[in-house]
C-alpha cells in the first residue's frame, strides 16, 4: 500500500500539474487578497465594511471559498486522466486490487489538496497582513482568529480534492466530469437556492457546509436578498466541518467501490 501511495506522489511530481496548481494558489490567494486589501472593501462598488471591522475581515477572507473549484478540478483530473490516456489498464494490471489503487489516489491527492489549500491561504494571509500594514489599518479581528479563518478554507480544499477524485471515478470522461464538478460548484447550488423550499436544503449541501465552516455566507445572503426571502440558517462551524468530513468519507467510498465493479475500456 505504501508503494502505491509513493507511486501516486511520483506520478503527480512527474507532471507540471502540481506546479501550475501551486502557481494558481499563489495568484488566487496572495494576488486576490492582496489586491482587495490594498484597495479596501470600503472602496468597493457597492462599499463593504472596512478591514477595521470584524465583518470586513471575515468577508474579505471569505472570498477564498470561491476558489475551492481548483482543488476539486485537480482531483477530477487525477482520476479521469487515467482513463483519458489509457494508463488505467496498466495501473490495474500492476495492482489488480483496485481498492488499493483508489485508496492510494485518495491519500495522495488528499494531501496534495491540503498542501494547495495551505499555500493558497498562507499567501493570502501574508498578503492580508502586508496590505493592512502598508495602509496603516488595524484589523478588526485578532491575529489568532484571522489564522483560524485561513485554516478553515485550507481544510475545505482538501475535502473538495477528494470530492473531485470521486467525481472522476464516477464520470470517466474528463471534459464531462470537469463540467459537472465546476458547473455544480459555481452554478448548481445557486440555482437550487432559487427554488422555493429547496433553499432549506442548502445548509446540508457541500456549499452550505463550506459556508458554515468558513463563516462566509455571502452567496446565501445574496440570493435571499435578490428573492426578498429570509436569510438561510447555516449550521455552526463545527457542524459544517463535520458535514464536510462526512461528504469526504462518502466521496472516498464512492471512489473506491465504483471502479471495482466496472469494466475498463
Amino acid at each position: 500500500m505504501n508503494a502505491l501511495i509513493k507511486a501516486e506522489f511520483r506520478r503527480l511530481a512527474a507532471t507540471r500539474l502540481w506546479l501550475w496548481a501551486l502557481l494558481a494558489a499563489v495568484v488566487l490567494g496572495g494576488g486576490m487578497v492582496g489586491a482587495m486589501t490594498l484597495v479596501g472593501p470600503e472602496n468597493f462598488d457597492p462599499p463593504a465594511p472596512g478591514l477595521d471591522t470584524e465583518d470586513g475581515v471575515r468577508s474579505l477572507l471569505g472570498m477564498l471559498s470561491f476558489t475551492v473549484f481548483l482543488p476539486a478540478a485537480l482531483g477530477t483530473l487525477a482520476m479521469t486522466g487515467e482513463y483519458r490516456h489509457r494508463t488505467v489498464t496498466y495501473t490495474f494490471l500492476h495492482a489488480p486490487r483496485r481498492r488499493q489503487v483508489l485508496t492510494a489516489k485518495l491519500v495522495a491527492y488528499g494531501v496534495a489538496g491540503l498542501v494547495y489549500g495551505l499555500v493558497l491561504t498562507g499567501t493570502a494571509g501574508a498578503a492580508f497582513f502586508g496590505g493592512v500594514a502598508a495602509r496603516g489599518v488595524t484589523p478588526g479581528t485578532a491575529t489568532g482568529e484571522v489564522l483560524m479563518m485561513l485554516l478553515r478554507p485550507a481544510l475545505a480544499m482538501a475535502v473538495y480534492t477528494l470530492l473531485g477524485v470521486a467525481a472522476g471515478a464516477l464520470i470517466r470522461h474528463q471534459v464531462a466530469a470537469l463540467a459537472v464538478v465546476v458547473g455544480y460548484l459555481y452554478a448548481g447550488e445557486f440555482l437550487l437556492m432559487m427554488i422555493p423550499g429547496v433553499k432549506l436544503l442548502y445548509p446540508l449541501l457541500p456549499g452550505g457546509a463550506t459556508a458554515s465552516l468558513t463563516g462566509f455566507d455571502y452567496a446565501a445572503d445574496t440570493v435571499a436578498a435578490e428573492l426578498a426571502t429570509g436569510p438561510v440558517q447555516l449550521l455552526s462551524p463545527v457542524g459544517g466541518g463535520l458535514l464536510l468530513t462526512g461528504y469526504a468519507l462518502v466521496a472516498a467510498l464512492v471512489a473506491v467501490l465504483v471502479p471495482m465493479r466496472r469494466d475498463v475500456y
